[in-house]
């Protein structure tokens, strides 16, 4: 499994938000490169965000499915991205202090080939990864606070 954190210079609600906005995401995540479409009411549970994530032309279509949503505080996603697997992908947002916020990411393979290969080495492009999308999360975030 795979955890980081940053502490982000926005309040819980202004990083939720980013995370509300599938339109967003990839603009943030790392890999993600096309939102083909949102349901309707993202992020309640059960909805999906269609994406396209990898290099084109080897880029795989899949979507990503919310499995639990606790505004401004949690949001969990199943992340596809088959035939390579899934992955379970934890946010977690806490205070920390009167304008910024704690986000934890912990992302963890679920099914697929990628749950196989578990390796240090694995672990750690996972985790530079997740650093780059929580940096990326942190402007997107910041700059909405700015432009307010």
């Amino acid at each position: 499994m795979a955890i980081v954190e940053r502490v982000v210079g926005a309040p819980p609600h202004q990083v939720f938000e980013v995370l509300a906005d599938g339109w967003t995401y990839s603009d943030w995540v790392v890999g993600t490169v096309h939102v083909r479409d949102v349901d309707d009411g993202w992020p309640a549970v059960g909805t999906r965000l269609h994406h396209r994530a990898g290099p084109w032309p080897f880029s795989l279509t899949d979507t990503s499915t919310v499995l639990a949503c606790e505004p401004p505080h949690r949001l969990v996603i199943r992340a596809g991205l088959w035939p390579a697997g899934e992955a379970i992908v934890v946010f977690t947002l806490e205070p920390a202090g009167p304008d910024s916020t704690r986000v934890r990411l912990a992302e963890d393979f679920a099914a697929g080939p990628l749950r196989w290969v578990r390796n240090k080495l694995n672990d750690l492009v996972l985790k530079q990864r997740n650093k780059e999308t929580l940096n990326r999360l942190a402007d997107i975030a910041t700059r909405q606070k700015a432009g307010r």
